[in-house]
């Protein structure tokens, strides 16, 4: 049964995870929001949609950031109609062992994924529960259970469940769903910035991931991107306040 087509925002989408699932959720049928940092940034994503027969506009706004928020949320409102999905997929990597993290390296990534996280669900869902309809979805991470040299990210993702689990309970009775997605190893510019940082070749990097990972490949964004599209959808309406680890196996 097709999809009731909606209005979607994508935040982090000018590439990798955000980009792969604002296609699908384009292909789907829904309007999408493509958010990122810069709108310059996100005019690539929005145009491939467009051109795919798909209908995307480009938004700049920094997530962390009330006033931005506020004005890029009611923006879509206003340009494609009454936002319905959210995917609060932005994040940076500030990576350093906990003796070298310095407090903007904390500061940064907690504000860009957990605030970022807290502000545009804040503002998104005066929308949905008004609406009586709506689906939350928050990237959180494997590195949820500890990584060496992401104790800020680490944190982040941990907070990302915790505050997926808040929404389900607060947000249920409106209609509105909230789940968050744990993707294991998944080739990006930000697993290759890791890479950099512990002084590996790319290839090396997902060759050494792929060997630890029962199916024996490292994930792609559209791993993600089909996840995020049934928990987006009509079908998922009884799925609420869990967190999904797509990473090729189970984790302790």
């Amino acid at each position: 049964m097709p999809e009731t087509p909606r209005v979607a925002i994508v935040t982090g989408a000018a590439r990798g995870i955000g980009a792969a699932t604002a296609r699908r959720l384009a292909a789907e049928g829904h309007s999408v929001a493509v958010l990122d940092l810069a709108e310059a940034d996100a005019n690539a994503t929005a145009e491939q949609i467009t051109a795919d027969g798909g209908t995307a506009i480009a938004v700049g706004a920094d997530v962390s950031d009330a006033g931005q928020v506020r004005t890029a949320v009611d923006q879509v409102a206003d340009r494609l109609g009454r936002p319905a999905i959210l995917v609060n997929n932005a994040g940076v990597i500030r990576d350093n062992m906990l003796f070298k993290m310095s407090d903007d390296d904390w500061d940064t990534v907690l504000g860009v994924h957990l605030r970022g996280a807290f502000l545009m669900s804040r503002a998104a869902q005066e929308y949905m529960t008004s609406d009586g309809w709506g689906r939350i979805v928050n990237l959180s991470s494997s590195s949820a259970l500890g990584n060496r040299g992401q104790a800020n990210y680490s944190a982040a993702k941990a907070g990302m469940q915790g505050f997926t689990k808040t929404l389900a309970v607060e947000l249920g009775k409106f209609g509105v769903t909230a789940n968050a997605v744990a993707p294991g190893f998944i080739a990006t510019d930000m697993t290759r910035a890791t890479a950099e940082r512990v002084g590996m070749e790319f290839e090396d990097f997902k060759n050494a991931a792929a060997a630890s990972i029962p199916v024996r490949r490292v994930g792609r964004p559209e791993d993600i991107a089909n996840t995020i599209a049934f928990l987006t959808g009509e079908a998922a309406g009884f799925v609420s306040g869990q967190v999904i680890y797509v990473a090729g196996g189970p984790l302790d």
